[in-house]
């Protein structure tokens, strides 16, 4: 009995790690060059939150700096109700570049987190799986330095989505906010 238990454990440890391998890495990633001001522009989950507040959503704002350990600090600031609230996150950096942990102080979710693809100067895709005690999810995000995109790289975003199981349900490019994302208030 505690081997087949053992077994079990251990092939679901090995469909984690496979699920996490399956997802892609921005080649010769540099992550100094990740850093600065970006806007959220799509957002895609599979996840419960995500479908009970996706007709709240707004574009935020992020900015991503180095810390002294080489970790990333992520601060997203996006409007809720008629204010906005800033969130701060620590990308802790793991032996693969581009790819990072973060654990969620209020939920307890475990993040590990990939730099999926990025040119640095336009746009950054990048994915999620979150593992909690009621489940796993998938989530990714759309990147811009401005507020605008391009057609093509909204369907790439779309396209690779739906490549991580996704659905068009669960797809959302974000509607532009005012400037209260953008003034650090």
């Amino acid at each position: 009995m505690r081997a087949t238990l053992l077994s079990i454990l251990g092939l679901a440890l090995l469909g984690t790690l496979h699920a996490q391998d399956s997802i892609p890495v921005q080649a010769d990633f540099q992550q100094d060059k990740l850093t600065g001001r970006w806007y959220s522009i799509g957002l895609a989950s599979n996840s419960n939150w995500f479908k009970e507040k996706r007709h709240l959503m707004k574009m935020c704002t992020t900015i991503i700096s180095t810390t002294a350990e080489g970790n990333l600090e992520v601060t997203s600031t996006y409007p809720k109700g008629d204010q906005c609230v800033t969130r701060n996150s620590l990308y802790t950096k793991t032996e693969h570049p581009g790819r990072f942990r973060y654990t969620s102080p209020r939920w307890g979710s475990k993040h590990n987190i990939h730099v999926v693809e990025t040119n640095y100067e336009e746009y950054a895709l990048v994915a999620t799986q979150i593992s909690k005690s009621t489940g796993s999810s998938t989530m990714v995000l759309l990147y811009s330095r401005t507020k605008e995109l391009s057609p093509e790289r909204l369907e790439m975003f779309t396209q690779f989505s739906r490549e991580q199981g996704l659905t068009d349900d669960e797809i959302l490019i974000l509607p532009q906010t005012g400037e209260a994302g953008s003034t650090g208030r």
